[in-house]
């Protein structure tokens, strides 16, 4: 992709913001969601208006680095200097990942002229990408039905979300899976959202561990490395890092946390960590230290889906991603993105959406 600066000199740059809404509250161990707050930058060649680029910048409520309250005044600032150099304001994004990812995919856009950001087999609708199916935190009747449903749907991976009911309840739960399906049928992933405390983490995670889990993501708050490193020395079963790669912006940093804490995988979301070059950064650095990875999108709509997983197509990743979150707004904008069975599939032959008549709606 080229970022090049003389190249957009006859471009403007317009930002839109939209309220979307979920089709059902979104719990986390942090709270729940019922609302998303999403702002688009419009790219425009003042020259040929049918020319144009769109990002999307949205940062999580008290997660995002960047999620600051002179945040608009950040990202109008950061697209009067896109209409001067690209190349530049990129770099001075670093600690504002979401607005980073904004940029890069509006640019990836205006280049390209098309949602086929890049040309792959996915963007060609020739191959899908394998994903997990998502349970939201819930009560233990929503939960087990959300389970149900994802079985019925054909996911062969499911990701739990876990740490806001009892603890047993939760177990009961992973019981009721393991003992309809086994872990070559169904690979269960666990998302604590940094729940457990340091002193009782090690214990749960032996008692999670009976269920032949894939992963945990985030078992304790970000922030402990001694103790993710301890947690992370010969664990139960592997740890996934999440959280605990916000703010971490800058190579050193990122070297520094891999080398301390050496955790089995990490978790890329492109709005959270760092953009789309930030979160290759990760991606190479931990392939050199061994450390599996994975790419998740972070509940944008589906301007910002389609972003991530055109570019997560060329990772031509083996394990299931966790891109199946587009699909949660009654307002979402239509796109030629589908869940079929466990994989996201771009279907290039369906006609594309007029995405400014539903921005300027």
């Amino acid at each position: 992709m080229l970022f090049c600066g003389e190249i957009y000199t006859s471009m403007k740059a317009e930002i839109i913001h939209k309220q979307l809404h979920f089709k059902q509250p979104a719990g986390t161990s942090r709270g729940v969601y019922t609302t998303r707050n999403v702002w688009y930058i419009v790219l425009t060649d003042t020259e040929n208006t049918h020319h144009y680029g769109i990002g999307e910048c949205a940062p999580l409520p008290a997660l995002s680095c960047d999620d600051v309250p002179e945040y608009e005044s950040i990202l109008k600032n950061a697209c009067r200097q896109l209409e001067k150099n690209a190349d530049t304001v990129l770099e001075n994004l670093k600690n504002f990942p979401s607005i980073r990812f904004g940029v890069e995919t509006a640019l990836a856009h205006y280049q390209s002229q098309s949602l086929q950001l890049w040309h792959t087999p996915f963007s060609q609708g020739k191959e899908g990408i394998p994903i997990n199916g998502l349970i939201w935190m819930g009560n233990f009747d929503e939960m087990y039905q959300r389970i149900e449903e994802k079985m019925r749907q054909g996911f062969r991976c499911i990701k739990l979300k876990i740490g806001a009911i009892d603890f047993d309840k939760e177990l009961e739960l992973l019981a009721h899976i393991r003992k309809h399906f086994t872990p070559e049928q169904i690979e269960l992933r666990v998302d604590a959202n940094g729940a457990f405390s340091p002193s009782d983490a090690l214990e749960k995670l032996k008692q999670l561990s009976e269920y032949q889990l894939h992963s945990i993501e985030q078992p304790i708050r970000a922030g402990q490395w001694k103790e993710m490193a301890k947690l992370c020395d010969n664990p139960p079963f592997p740890i996934a890092l999440d959280e605990e790669l916000i703010g971490i912006n800058h190579l050193s940093q990122k070297i520094e946390l891999l080398d301390t804490i050496r955790p089995q995988y990490i978790i890329l979301k492109p709005s959270l960590h760092g953009g789309i070059s930030g979160s290759k950064e990760w991606i190479d650095l931990a392939t050199e230290r061994g450390i599996g990875s994975w790419v998740t999108s972070a509940l944008e709509s589906n301007i910002g889906l389609n972003a991530i997983a055109q570019w997560t197509a060329t990772l031509q990743p083996t394990l299931p991603q966790g891109l199946g979150t587009g699909l949660l707004f009654t307002d979402n904008i239509d796109y030629p993105l589908h869940i079929e069975g466990d994989c996201l599939w771009y279907h290039p032959e369906e006609n594309e959406p007029d995405i400014l008549k539903w921005l300027r709606s």
